[in-house]
Formats: structure tokens, sequence, C-alpha cells
């Protein structure tokens, strides 16, 4: 089970992390920042794109958009967004659960530089009830530490 594999992966990481599982749905930006209580940029999605024959996680701000010119830029080519069933067999998470926690496998994670305006963000964690509140400086750590400008955030 997804979630299993995120409480299992922070308990290991980062054991004063805590997985909040809410009886409302945080599927979406909007939902997610409605039960939380956080504006939608707070919400850390994570995006599972191919660019060339690399898939990688982009985890940016929930109101950001992908831009194909800085994206092709950051990753050295044009980034495919992946269909849900690519995105379960490469994270074990389905689709609005998204985080780049309890990976099955190793995968380049990158984070993009809009997220840098917020102290405190909400991604998912494994399932589509489940968030995790951290720094940004944390979710770096734990995520290696990439930056790319690779989205564009609301204007």
């Amino acid at each position: 089970m997804s979630l299993d594999t995120v409480r299992a992966d922070l308990a290991a990481r980062a054991p004063d992390l805590e997985v909040i599982v809410t009886p409302d749905s945080t599927a979406t930006v909007q939902l997610a920042a409605v039960v939380h209580g956080v504006e939608p940029g707070q919400i850390a999605k994570t995006l599972c794109i191919r660019v060339r024959d690399e898939e990688v996680l982009l985890v940016t701000r929930g109101d950001a958009r992908l831009d194909n010119q800085k994206s092709k830029s950051a990753f050295g080519g044009r980034p495919r967004m992946l269909g849900a069933e690519d995105v379960l067999r490469l994270t074990s998470h389905q689709v609005g659960g998204v985080c780049p926690f309890g990976l099955p496998a190793p995968l380049p994670i990158y984070l993009d530089s809009s997220l840098r305006i917020y102290d405190l963000v909400i991604p998912a964690a494994g399932d589509t009830h489940s968030s995790v509140k951290l720094s940004v400086e944390r979710l770096a750590e734990l995520c290696g530490g990439r930056w790319v400008d690779a989205c564009q955030p609301p204007a």
C-alpha cells in the first residue's frame, strides 16, 4: 500500500515528520489547500515527466504550470507528462497522492525554484487523503537538493 511505503520511508529518513491523514480528500491542489487552510501554491505537487528516455519527478508549487521553454532548458529536452499507469509504475502512488517519498526504486527528483517563496509546503503522502507538512529546506534535503527553473507560477 502506497501510504504504508511513504510512512516507512519517512520513519527511516525523517522520523520527526508526521503523515497527516484526513477524512476529506486532498487529491487536487484546490482540495488540499482547503483541507490544510493554506494557499494553493503551498501544496507541493509532484509531476512525473519523461525527457527523452529518462523519467523524473518534479516537485513544484501547486499553482504553477510546467513551462515548455523553461523545462526544455532545465532538462535538456522537451518534457512529456506521464500517464496514470506510468505514474503508478514509477512511484507506487495513484494520481492524487503522488509524492517523492516511498518510491519503489530511486528516481531523479528535482524541485522547481518557484517553491522557494514558501517556508512551509505540503506534499501528498502516497494517497488521496494523506499529506506531510514540512519546510522547503527539509523537502529539498529529502529529495536530493536538485533545483531547476522549469515552471511558470501564476501571474
